[in-house]
């Protein structure tokens, strides 16, 4: 028996974002803070060439390692299916999509920063709904992930306990998974 690297764009997002945060932690302090770190609009400077490179590689810097299983946890068991249904250049694209739209609309509406990879959790989770999905139908499981998934973060938005987990990123990225759910073709 031997190990195969069976889901590249997942692995690869995975070995990578253990990575940085392993020199984050050791040799290189700041390194998350200086590049995987989308600044909020008034830190955001458009002449600042790695401000533009942070819109998308905020999802592959984290704030430790429970932040980092949280979301690769999630990633690791839904990302490899979704591979496998849309294949790695596709996946690659929607979780390049995902960030960047994520890193953007953060600038443009929020002052503090933006962190992690649960957008694309999100957006992953919103996906996977759509694994049987046939035109003309609108998958009940969609409806039901939807409630459940998106329905807590509208909740949890404006609720009365603040935290400094990005809802809005959430919800963006399983808006961006619905769309991609919906106008996607599997390339079975």
């Amino acid at each position: 028996m031997r190990i195969r690297y069976n889901s590249p764009t997942v692995l690869t997002f995975a070995f990578i974002s253990a990575l940085v945060l392993i020199l984050s932690q050791t040799v290189m302090r700041t390194l998350t803070i200086q590049w995987f770190v989308v600044p909020g609009r008034d830190g955001f400077s458009a002449g600042n060439f790695r401000h533009w490179v942070t819109l998308v590689t905020h999802v592959l810097g984290h704030a430790g390692w429970l932040h980092l299983v949280s979301n690769f946890s999630f990633i690791l068991l839904i990302g490899p299916i979704l591979e496998e249904i849309y294949g790695s250049a596709s996946l690659f694209i929607m979780i390049f999509i995902t960030a960047l739209v994520t890193g953007i609309l953060n600038v443009l509406f929020f002052n503090s920063g933006l962190l992690g990879a649960s957008g694309v959790v999100f957006m992953m989770i919103l996906l996977a709904s759509f694994t049987n999905f046939n035109r003309g139908e609108i998958p009940l499981t969609f409806i039901l992930v939807l409630i459940l998934y998106l329905g807590r973060e509208l909740f949890d938005t404006f609720g009365a306990e603040a935290n400094n987990i990005s809802q809005f990123a959430h919800i963006v990225g399983g808006f961006i998974g619905s769309l991609f759910g919906f106008f996607r073709v599997p390339r079975r």
